[in-house]
């Protein structure tokens, strides 16, 4: 059954689909995909109303192996884009390398030249002459925040971009960024089983009037259940001790959303998304998720999650799998300071 999409306003007046696409799900970090495949998918998204679709420079694997920005997911995002520009709201991010964790090479770079050459060959890549929300993905920790999203607000005064946001910022980060331009979005990591943005970080997006889009809202794909040994070790996940050492432990989190899914007639990644949805409302700001995945079905799966209704029980039961997780949400290949969890 189709679902009807409605909109919802982020921050800085930007309307956006209540449910988008996650981009990343269709490189490499989850194993190697069919570009034509990818793209059906990408147009049966917006054919369900799932228009606000997310990508990042950094997304793919670089053409000739080298380090930086690899561009190819943007290039992806263009072929949707070439027939379909006017139905998308378009988020793209810059900001990472491509070069976390090789020694000698700065992992962020948030300086005004930077600033401005990425978003120059992101609109390149994207086909597009505006982007219409520009995240900052990772800042450069030795630049103060002022200094790039003043880069990022003359972007948007040139018409290369209509709205800022920000990737996995600190509340006091954010709140300074705020003080130059404002932001309509923060994007962090948060799910029923990464949730320490909740302490800090969406109080602060709340209070500068933010929304939040957050991204692995099913738990790179372990909350839905369908996640297995083998498919971790086909991805980045392979070393990752929440997804290895502790894969059994973890499930009794999978356990429990699938109690609730049955109870209420949904799957697992429905109940994972209402219960977002339904801590959005808790806490008093819009949140709109972006689940990636390369099958078109999924994304029906996904936007059907706007029909289920959690009771307040339930929604504590939800609230206590936190209580069950073992191993910690940063990916190990990042230092500590990658996530803002590790900054505040």
């Amino acid at each position: 059954m189709t679902v009807t999409v409605p909109t919802v306003a982020l921050g800085d007046g930007l309307h956006v689909s209540r449910i988008g696409f996650g981009g990343m799900a269709l490189s490499h970090a989850y194993g190697d995909t069919d570009p034509d495949e990818a793209l059906r998918t990408l147009h049966h998204a917006v054919d369900q109303g799932v228009a606000f679709i997310d990508t990042a420079d950094v997304y793919g694997r670089p053409r000739d192996g080298s380090t930086g920005p690899a561009g190819t997911n943007e290039e992806l995002i263009a072929r949707l884009l070439a027939d379909r520009r006017d139905e998308v709201s378009l988020a793209t991010k810059f900001g990472i390398t491509g070069a976390v964790g090789t020694p000698g090479i700065k992992a962020t770079r948030g300086d005004r030249d930077y600033v401005r050459s990425a978003c120059e060959a992101s609109l390149r890549r994207l086909g597009t002459d505006v982007i219409d929300l520009y995240y900052l993905h990772r800042r450069q920790l030795d630049i103060p925040i002022e200094e790039t999203v003043g880069a990022m607000a003359e972007l948007v005064a040139e018409g290369k971009v209509r709205h800022l946001g920000l990737s996995e910022v600190t509340a006091d980060e954010l709140r300074a960024a705020a003080r130059v331009h404002p932001i309509a979005a923060v994007q962090s990591e948060w799910s029923l089983w990464s949730r320490d943005v909740e302490a800090r970080v969406v109080p602060a997006a709340r209070e500068v009037g933010a929304g939040f889009v957050p991204y692995s809202p099913l738990g790179r794909g372990f909350l839905t259940g369908a996640m297995t040994p083998e498919k971790v070790s086909a991805g980045i996940l392979r070393g990752e001790p929440r997804f290895v050492e502790h894969f059994a432990a973890n499930q009794r989190i999978v356990d429990l959303v699938r109690e609730v899914g049955r109870e209420t007639g949904a799957t697992a990644a429905q109940v994972a998304l209402a219960w977002l949805w339904a801590r959005g409302e808790a806490l008093g700001l819009p949140v709109v998720p972006i689940p990636g995945t390369r099958v078109a079905a999924r994304v029906t799966e996904n936007a059907g999650a706007l029909r289920v209704r959690l009771s307040p029980a339930q929604k504590a039961r939800l609230d206590s799998a936190a209580d069950l997780v073992q191993g910690g949400r940063n990916l190990s290949f990042a230092p500590k300071d990658w996530i803002s969890a590790g900054r505040e």
